[in-house]
């Protein structure tokens, strides 16, 4: 058999599907309560103790003592004695808890049997077909100078031209230029943010604002939804689809979803083809009925 074919052999569901009964078989004719000897006998083996044992050690940081251990082996004991005679009494029977835990179990298992290893060919196609998902947003590195629209006795428009042109004419190097403005609570400045994190701290319309400022230069000024902003964009990363390299751990950890998804799908099918399934709904007639009902009965 070629690699190719031995391959393509690996990733065909119905081998999973094969592999996942023989071992559901094996389970149970090993596991299985078959005989009276089986359901009355319970071995508590080396192999046992050693796994009690090593339980107990990572929880103790020590070896347990003789008496610890058969304290332990008594324990599995009772656990497994009642743990027999609840599923004898079918306690397990219509519990939505056990019903969801066991579904989890059949569902790794499925995952264990069909989990598969990407190529670099694999996770590029995934890339290119899921951009959306991928998409890095553009990013802004900006400093802010408020003024107040609120302040009594001042233009705030006229305020802003004066600071504006005081701000491109001289250099702001070692300034604080925040007093040269109105006191906020709103950030001085911004590094690396994208659009949701501006509209964050200063509104949705101060984003366009911010995307058409000048690099390098003061201007504005520009509302927001506080009042008038004077903004100096000091560094502009462009959004888009990044490489393979640069987003390989979340690429990789998204194709691993949607595989899985699909394998669980095919699994869940191929499993449910072996039973005849019937849902019967209430008629929309019935249902109608029953909601006059209800109204009827709900009024004084």
């Amino acid at each position: 058999m070629t690699t190719r074919s031995m391959h393509w052999l690996l990733r065909e569901p119905l081998l999973h599907f094969l592999v996942l009964g023989v071992g559901l078989f094996v389970l149970y004719t090993q596991f299985g309560q078959t005989d009276a000897v089986s359901r009355d006998r319970i071995l508590v083996d080396e192999a046992e103790l050693m796994r009690l044992s090593e339980q107990f050690q990572r929880t103790w940081m020590r070896p347990p003592t003789r008496e610890e251990l058969r304290g332990l082996a008594e324990d599995f004991v009772k656990e497994e004695v009642l743990y027999r005679e609840a599923l004898a009494l079918g306690l397990d029977r219509d519990d939505l808890v056990i019903r969801r835990r066991m579904r989890q179990k059949m569902e790794f298992l499925n995952a264990d049997l069909t989990e598969q290893q990407p190529t670099d060919a694999d996770l590029q196609a995934y890339l290119e077909a899921n951009p959306d998902s991928f998409r890095r947003p553009p990013r802004f590195s900006f400093q802010q100078v408020f003024l107040n629209p609120q302040r009594a006795g001042d233009d705030p428009a006229q305020r802003a031209e004066i600071l504006l042109a005081r701000l491109q004419a001289e250099p702001t190097a070692g300034v604080d230029v925040q007093a040269l403005g109105d006191a906020t609570l709103l950030p001085p400045q911004l590094e690396r943010a994208t659009p949701r994190d501006i509209a964050n701290s200063f509104g949705s319309d101060f984003v366009d604002a911010v995307a058409q400022a000048d690099q390098g230069a003061w201007s504005g000024p520009y509302a927001s939804a506080y009042g008038l902003h004077l903004v100096r964009v000091t560094g502009h990363a462009p959004g888009g689809l990044p490489t393979l390299a640069e987003a390989r751990p979340v690429v990789e950890r998204e194709w691993a979803n949607e595989r899985r998804q699909e394998a669980d799908a095919r699994f869940y099918q191929a499993l449910r083809d072996r039973y005849t399934v019937e849902i019967r709904l209430p008629d929309a007639s019935a249902r109608a009925g029953a909601a006059d009902d209800g109204q009827l009965a709900s009024r004084p």
